[in-house]
Parts: structure tokens; sequence; C-alpha cells
């Protein structure tokens, strides 16, 4: 606990004291006993952080595999699934559970990501009871274990033009898969080259010469431990990282499975072959059959903002311990975290990764009030797909650029195996592009954006897209968006009239957010405008679309940045008075200015920002940055990262 309680006296500022235990409290929310469970696990079986890089790569194979099934066995990766077959009907509490497990090893987070989170989420939120009572008690125990095949080595993002075939056969009553070539290989699979006995493939429907789009079906790929007749199985082999995961390639050569295998919530056909479905439109179906998938995106996004605080924990731990130069004549080696650039690389980092958390947050709330039907409508689960895409974009991206931002700060010695970086960097890598590659989701954030998650939201490709927003008027557009509306309530708050940007306090959060909501507001109506310039000027809309993506890209960016600090901003202000308010308010005033002062340029061309008062910006930074330094080590210290998870005994101490 930092106790130094120095005034400033110039500025009248006082140090505030953090409580450690009392902030891990307010981090850890409604599931600190979830997450507990996890950290007691993870430090049970702490001994794989050696294996992984010990182990041949067919032995870590199964030594992750045993700990999923370890600790399966603790009821810590079955809490999303309903009571009634072995789980703790609990969808927040899953997410929570997994992002805790990033603390640790990466192979045996995704091991469980795969295996609960894909595999039996799809036979959850597919399937109907038939399926739910036929697999879930042995899956949720680890005792039988499933791939998710729905990556073609072709089509990885545009999950539409998937390439495998299920033809029903209504003389068999059976459907019959098929791989029709090398392009169609259902590729990178997790637990598909050795441990998986079924598989959820993914593919085109055909009934009787029709075809009905992708659908999901439960494949046997082994019995036994042996491949099944007509299936072939490719290890991938080893990759990046994540080598504790067998991945593998699989094809299917006419495979015949029971019309039941077909998961049937949202469609079905009948033993004669005739086709029935629930939603009429085959788009709104398969974007609604997508989005009871969103949970992966959710628990992704959580795991790289955790990923992300064990390599700030090590680099901050290791910046308030080791030495390097003379700062003057008269005085020792200066520890690292004295220097205002070493201040400069790490502390907005643990700004960001703060306002990540509270985000991360809200997004896991909107899910489990939508999984358990507290807000169940279309409006919500458009929003909540919108939301989850953008913050497991910003998360992920946040994951890699920490790691190696922390690499660098340890020198030499982050460069080292036992300090864990290694093991982040390669792990962590894939994150930013699995479960939706990231500039694709925000292309699905800006699309919500620009037609307001219209009723034909699902239904727009993205010449629909294209289409729909040049339908409108710009004025329709920028008035339904929250943003606009928001915007005008702070201009009202703020002194200034239309200079409020030039009279706002700096630190004051509705300055703070004005700006990005400005940014936001500003980027959404030039995205509009210029695909209606290029329809008005009759050239074709795929072109017009692709020509502006960087503009569709930037906008999303800007709206998810937007979210993320009103997420931080609420939260220090739902907190009591205290010292963990205080220095939660100087990492939000950190956060809020160190992301407009990343965007000065564009600030400044949109005559937002004047010369001097962006000076003034990054004088504020370095300013926060010194009243930050002093409470760093507690900062990190109440993530609650066990001290067997950080793993670098010359860094930490």
């Amino acid at each position: 606990m930092a106790t130094d309680d120095t005034s400033t006296a110039s500025s009248g500022y006082v140090q505030p004291q953090v409580d450690v235990r009392a902030l891990t409290e307010v981090l850890d929310g409604e599931y600190a006993e979830v997450r507990d469970l996890v950290r007691t696990n993870l430090v049970r079986y702490a001994s794989v952080l050696e294996e992984a890089e010990e182990l041949g790569i067919d032995a870590f194979r199964e030594r992750v595999r045993e700990l999923v099934v370890d600790m399966a066995a603790t009821g810590q990766t079955g809490m999303g699934f309903p009571a009634e077959y072995g789980g703790g009907g609990d969808v927040g509490a899953s997410i929570a559970a997994f992002e805790t497990l990033a603390f640790g090893d990466l192979s045996v987070l995704v091991k469980v990501g795969v295996q609960f989170g894909l595999f039996g989420g799809a036979i959850l939120h597919l399937g109907t009871r038939r399926h739910h009572e036929a697999y879930l008690p042995d899956l949720v125990t680890g005792q039988l274990m499933g791939c998710f095949a729905m990556t073609e080595t072709g089509h990885g993002s545009n999950v539409q033009a998937l390439g495998t075939r299920a033809r029903y056969d209504a003389a068999g009553q059976e459907f019959v898969i098929t791989t029709p070539g090398d392009q169609s290989c259902k590729d990178y699979i997790g637990n598909a080259a050795r441990h998986g006995e079924l598989a959820v493939v993914f593919a085109q429907l055909e009934v009787d010469g029709k075809s009905r789009g992708v659908h999901a079906f439960v494949v046997p790929i082994r019995a036994g431990g042996e491949v099944v007749p007509g299936v072939r199985i490719e290890d991938d082999g080893r990759k990046m990282g994540l080598n504790g995961v067998d991945n593998g390639r699989i094809r299917f050569d006419d495979v015949r499975v029971p019309r039941e295998a077909l998961l049937n919530r949202f469609a079905d056909v009948t033993p004669e072959g005739v086709y029935e479905s629930s939603i009429e439109n085959p788009d709104r179906r398969f974007f609604t059959m997508l989005g009871t998938l969103v949970q992966g995106r959710v628990s992704v996004g959580g795991a790289g903002i955790n990923a992300a605080k064990v390599a700030l924990a090590i680099a901050t731990r290791y910046a308030v311990r080791r030495r390097q130069f003379e700062a003057t004549a008269d005085t020792g080696e200066q520890l690292l975290l004295d220097y205002g650039l070493h201040q400069r690389r790490l502390l907005p980092l643990i700004a960001r990764t703060y306002a990540l958390h509270f985000a991360q947050d809200v997004v896991r709330t909107h899910l489990h009030d939508v999984f358990s039907g507290i807000e169940d409508d279309a409006q919500a689960r458009r929003r909540l797909e919108s939301r989850a895409a953008g913050t497991k974009a910003l998360g992920t991206w946040h994951a890699t650029r920490v790691v190696q931002e922390c690499r660098e700060a340890c020198g030499g010695a982050g460069y080292l195996a036992v300090n864990r970086f290694a093991a982040l960097k390669a792990d962590t890598d894939i994150f930013t592009t699995f479960e939706g590659d990231n500039h694709v989701l925000l292309q699905l954030v800006a699309k919500g954006l620009l037609t307001h998650y219209a009723s034909e939201f699902e239904d727009l490709d993205q010449l629909g897209t294209v289409r729909h927003v040049t339908g409108l008027a710009v004025e329709t557009i920028m008035e339904k968006t929250s943003a606009h509306k928001l915007l005008e309530r702070v201009r009202d708050l703020l002194p200034g009239g239309d200079e409020w940007d030039q009279e706002a306090g700096l630190l004051d959060s509705e300055y703070q957010l004005a700006m990005l909501r400005y940014r936001e507001e500003h980027m959404l109506a030039g995205v509009a405008r210029r695909l209606k310039r290029g329809i008005d000027q009759q050239r074709d809309p795929g072109t017009v679309f692709s020509q502006v993506q960087d503009h569709v890209i930037a906008v999303a960016r800007a709206h998810v940045e937007r979210l993320v600090l009103e997420a931080f901003v609420d939260k220090v202000r739902a907190l009591p008075e205290s010292g963990n308010r205080t220095a939660l308010s100087l990492l939000c005033d950190l956060f809020a200015l160190s992301t407009i002062e990343a965007d000065r340029a564009w600030f400044m061309e949109h005559g937002r920002l004047t010369v001097q008062r962006s000076k003034s910006i990054s004088r504020e930074v370095n300013d926060l940055c010194r009243k930050v330094r002093p409470l760093a080590a507690d900062l990190v210290d109440a993530w609650g990262i066990p001290a067997e998870m950080l793993r670098a005994p010359d860094l930490v101490g």
C-alpha cells in the first residue's frame, strides 16, 4: 500500500493512498468468488508454465488436456451451462472465469475456450433439448472433447461463403457431409489433431437440390481414439504459439450423419425432406445463428486485456526495483520508473488497461442480460454484437502492444523465457485474428453505427449497407446516433458555447467525453457523405465502400474508444470518496488525455485543438504520469495476479 502522503505545495495536490485489497474487490466485482476459484486453480497447476517449455509438443498437448479436465471437475469451466447438465447457470460468471484464466498458460485458456466456449456453446445455443441431453453432461466434465469446425482454408471471416456441403438424403434420412476441394478443408481447428471426438461442422445445407445457407451439424470424427471412416485429419503442426492446443485440418468424404445431427434451434428438416424455419429471411437466419456465438468474442477480448495485465505487472514491478544510470553526480543510480520516459511508456498503458477492464465489465453484463433473457430483444442483441466486436478488437490490439512495450522495458531480461514475455508474445498474437479479424470486426461496428442497428441490420451485406446509408439523409444518420445526443447535452453543460473545447478544463470529464464524441460524430458524418457522394456519381457500391474503408475503420475505433471512456468515467463517478477513487480518477484522466494526445493531428485538423492547448495536454499527461508513478506498484498489484503466474523472479523479486 502506498503510504507516502506528500503534498505538492504549489498545486495543493495530495497523493492518495491506494487500498490494494479494496481496489481488487472493485475490479473483481460481483464475480470475486469465481475469480478466486480460478486463481486457486492457477496456483495449483502453476507447473504448466515450466512444462510448456520443457515438454515435447505431444506430451504438452496431453498435459494441457489433463489440466482442462481437472479444472472442469472444480466447476470452473462449466459455469455458463444449465445446472441440469452439470453447469453453473451463470453466463457472466463463465466469462469472468475465462478472463481470469488468462493470467496463466494460454494454451490451457484456449483449450478451455474451444471445448466449453465454442464447441459447447454451439451445442447449447444452436441445438435443442435432444442435443443438450445427448452431449452436455459429458461435455461439461471434459470427458467428451469436441471441435468447432467453422473456418476453412479458403474462407475465414466470410462464413456465408463456406464450401463444405451437407446434402439431405431423404431415402436414408441422413445428411451427407462433403469437402468439395482443398479450399473447403476445415482448418486451424482446435482439438482436431488429437483429442476431438465430435465436431460441430458448419456447412452449406442442400435440401431437395436447393441451397438453404450455412447450418451447423454434429459430426463424429473419432471413435475409441481412432479417426472414423470418411474423415481425414491432418495436424497443423507447430504454430507461433499455443502449442498445447492440437489444431488440425479436417476433410469429409461423403460422411453420413443422421437427420438429428442438425443443430435445429433455428431451422430443421423433416424426415421427408421439407425445410422449416421460424425465421423466413435467410440472411436474418444466418446472422441470428452467428449472433448466439458472440460469447467467444467477449471471452477473447477479456482474455487479451488480462494477458496485458500480466505483462504490465512484471514490467512495472521491474521498473520499481531496477536502477540504471546516475541521475546526478551525488546520487546513486536511478530507478527506471523515476525516468519520465519510462513513466510515459508504461503508465498510460496501465491507465488504458484499467479503462478496458471497466469497458469489458459493461460488455460482460450486457451479454449476461441478453443470454439470461433480462434484456432479450433484437436491438439489444445487435448492440451487444457491435460492442463485443469493438471491445474485442481494441482489447486484443492493446495486448499485442503492451506485451511488446513491456518486453522492451525489461531489456535483455525480458527476452528470457522464464520471465514470461516469450510465451505471452507468442500466445497472444493470434488473439487479434481469431474469433474475428479485428479489422473485419470494426467494419461490423461501423455498419451498426451507419444503420443505427436498423431492423434490416442482419440482412445488410457490404453493398446493402451502402445502399441503406445512401437512402438516408446524413442528418438522419447523425440524429440517430447516441454520440450526437450526448454531444448536444455536453455542449449545454460546458462553458463557452461553440468554443466549449477551448474554455473547459482539461481534467473535466465532460470535456474529455465531448472531445471523443465530437470526433466520432464528425467521422461518422464524413463516412456517410463519402458513401452518398460515390453513389450520386453512379459508381459501383462495392468500389465506393472499398475506397472509404480506412474512414470506416477510423470511425469504429473512435466509437469504441468513446464507449471505453464512458465506462471508466461511470465507474469512477459511482465510487465513494476514497484514495482508490482519487487514484482511479488520475488513471481516467490519463487514459482520456493520452487518447486525445495520440490523435492530436486529427483534432487539430478539425479545429478542436489549438497548438497551445495541444501542448497543454502533453504537459498534463506528463504531470499525471508523475502523480501515478508512486501508485503504480499498488495499481498493478490490485489486479490480483497470483505471484506464481508472474514467474519472473529476477524481475519482480
